[in-house]
Formats: C-alpha cells, sequence, structure tokens
C-alpha cells in the first residue's frame, strides 16, 4: 500500500480548494480498508462526526512526496483506546496521483453551447478543466484571442445526474490536434458552485479511466 500506519490525511467532502478540510491519521489498515483517528478541522480544530454511509475524498503524501487522491465512505467505527473511523480503501490502483498545476484537466466530449453575435451554437469539448475548456470547431470558424464568449456546458455525471455550467470566457489560442480544430478557453467568470462542479467531473472521469484501464 502506498498508504501507511501514521500517514497523515486530509479529508474534504467536496474535493475543491475552499471546502472545508479536515485532518487524520491512519491508525490500522487492512485489505480493503482503512481506520483513522477521528478527523479535526484544519483551522478551527473541532472535531468531525461523519456518518456511516458519507461519502468523502480523501488526499495525502507518501513517502516520495507524492500526493495522491481517492474517493472513499465511512463503513464504520471502533473504539480501543481511541474512537476511530473505518474509511473503505480501493486499492493502490485506484489512486489519482495529483498534478502539480491549478486545476486537473481531462479529455473527454461533452456538449457545450457557445453564444456569438447573440446566437447559440452547438459544440463539442475536447478537454475541460476547472480553469478552462477547449472546444473543437470547423475550419471556417474564426475566434480572436480575447474575445469573450458565453457558455453553457453540459456535465453528465456517473450517478446520471445532469449539471448545466454557465460561465464567461476569453479566448487564449486556436491550434491543431489529430486533424482536428481547437480552440482554447479561459474561464473568466465563473460561480463558484459551478467551478467545484467541473472540479468533481473531472475528478470522477480521471477514476472512471483509471478503471477502464
Amino acid at each position: 500500500m502506498l498508504l501507511s500506519i501514521g500517514t497523515i490525511i486530509v479529508i474534504d467532502q467536496d474535493f475543491t480548494k475552499d471546502s472545508e478540510k479536515f485532518k487524520s491519521k491512519v491508525v490500522d489498515m487492512g485489505g480493503d480498508f482503512i481506520m483513522i483517528d477521528y478527523p479535526t478541522h484544519i483551522e478551527t480544530g473541532r472535531t468531525a462526526f461523519f456518518l456511516d454511509g458519507v461519502q468523502l475524498h480523501i488526499t495525502f503524501t507518501d513517502n516520495q512526496k507524492i500526493s495522491y487522491a481517492f474517493e472513499t465512505e465511512v463503513i464504520g467505527r471502533l473504539n480501543k483506546g481511541i474512537p476511530m473511523l473505518k474509511l473503505k480503501y480501493p486499492g493502490d490502483d485506484q489512486l489519482i496521483k495529483i498534478q502539480r498545476r491549478e486545476f486537473v484537466r481531462v479529455e473527454y466530449a461533452i456538449d457545450v453551447a457557445i453564444q456569438k453575435e447573440g446566437l447559440y451554437s452547438q459544440y463539442v469539448a475536447e478537454d475541460l478543466s476547472a480553469g478552462g475548456i477547449a472546444i473543437r470547431i470547423s475550419e471556417k470558424e474564426n475566434f480572436q484571442q480575447g474575445e469573450i464568449l458565453s457558455l453553457l456546458i453540459v456535465l453528465p455525471f456517473v450517478n446520471q445526474d445532469i449539471k448545466y455550467v454557465r460561465a464567461e470566457a476569453s479566448v487564449v489560442r486556436t491550434w491543431e490536434k489529430n486533424g482536428r480544430n481547437i480552440v482554447s478557453l479561459k474561464f473568466e467568470e465563473i460561480g463558484q458552485s459551478e467551478r467545484q462542479a467541473i472540479i468533481r467531473f473531472c475528478f470522477e472521469r480521471q477514476l472512471q479511466l483509471r478503471n477502464i484501464e
């Protein structure tokens, strides 16, 4: 296991930079679970009481100073001198290595509507992150660097929920990939809940791709 007894973990429920975060320590482990002491809020120090079945996101750094993330849920609790929570452990092969960049980017074809000159046109995304999105365009279309566009992005989550994200984005550049014309857009105005939805979507897709591999 990349996790070991004594490893410090960071816990949150939204996997976003601005969500409440708690810290804990691995105190015992088995093949498909880990036991942690009761988490405490990183800023306030208050103890968190997570109910059984609660979905959580875990991040930690291994002995090689590489950071990882995984999804888990509370599956029990135990008191052997200290109160402990029992969490599912998906296995080392299901861990996501955290990139050393502000936002994780995933390649995924989702529907995007772009408003230009008062009219919406339908496009397909090449890739997506919480910082921006790349869109496939035709050879005839012309996007000017710095141009501001209104976007409506459709996020289909694994649980079949669909989230519609609205954002204002600026054109960064146009380029070619595998014979396709691509325009890269940077989000200029986007709500916090919308950005969180994109981060969650990207994280889910990374896990999904890892399972396929």
